[in-house]
């Protein structure tokens, strides 16, 4: 038995085009009736929460918009830029110009005129001490990070995971990123150990952390996606995915690929 008024159904959380379930609550005020305080209260907290992301994801986009304008609209030919024929400047052309670079960079590298190119200058760089050393660096850095986004397998994070750190007792999440493998998986000290290749976030800023070589045993798999885990990590934990609502959706998206899935003929029909 539930005390739901009648004709009114509870929020679902998920439900797409809807409001999550702790902002309607703060919205609708149910429940016993609050002074006016608490209740503009809890009007300017659902307005926070409704305008604060929106207005932070225009401001991060229209922040590197202007960055990168900033870089690349000077190596822009005059002739090009609109602001040259409008009494208004354009924003986001030098964001143009460097994805048309970029596109073109990669096409002459695809030919061999331009790796004969790209090759004589890698080349060059090799020939310098100190800049041959943060070249490839660099390049390394990069490599990886495009086949990771290319990759949902063998190189991007594909489980998440808890391992004992820093001491016993204490959890921290984990991202896997594989299997151990090259000399680390046939030097490795302590024996025959099958080592997977985790990642593990400081906290608020997930992208620095520490590449640790962890035997799979002391590794607890969560069905938790990566999103997921950047949630709670990104906001020290005061974010928690629903477990129930996660498992519900797997079900349901079971029950709807069986039902989707072709039936066969009985056997000795000919089909």
């Amino acid at each position: 038995m539930t005390d739901d008024p009648p004709g009114k159904t509870p929020p679902k959380s998920g439900d797409n085009g809807s409001l999550s379930a702790g902002i309607q609550s703060l919205a609708a005020d149910e429940g016993a009736p609050l002074r006016i305080g608490a209740r503009l209260r809890n009007y300017f907290l659902t307005g926070l929460i409704i305008v604060g992301p929106v207005t932070l994801t225009i401001y991060i986009i229209w922040w590197v918009i202007n960055v990168t304008d900033a870089w690349l609209k000077p190596f822009v030919p005059v002739a090009y830029l609109p602001d040259t024929y409008l009494p208004f400047a354009v924003p986001g052309i030098g964001l143009l110009f460097g994805i048309v670079f970029l596109t073109l960079t990669g096409a002459l590298a695809a030919n061999l005129l331009g790796r004969s190119l790209i090759s004589f200058g890698e080349m060059a760089l090799d020939r310098m001490p100190v800049v041959r050393n943060l070249y490839r660096a660099l390049k390394q850095f990069f490599e990886s990070l495009v086949a990771a986004t290319r990759s949902n397998t063998q190189t991007g994070f594909q489980k998440v995971g808890m391992i004992e750190f820093p001491s016993k007792g204490l959890w921290s999440i984990v991202l896997v990123t594989g299997d151990a493998s090259g000399e680390i998986s046939i030097t490795q000290p302590g024996g025959e150990e099958d080592l997977v290749t985790v990642f593990m976030p400081t906290g608020i800023v997930p992208p620095t952390g520490f590449v640790c070589f962890v035997p799979r045993r002391d590794v607890t798999f969560l069905n938790m996606t990566v999103e997921d885990a950047a949630k709670i990590i990104m906001s020290a934990g005061m974010v928690v995915p629903d477990y129930e609502a996660r498992l519900k959706q797997l079900a349901e998206r079971g029950i709807r690929t069986e039902t989707r899935r072709p039936v066969p003929p009985p056997p000795g029909t000919g089909f």
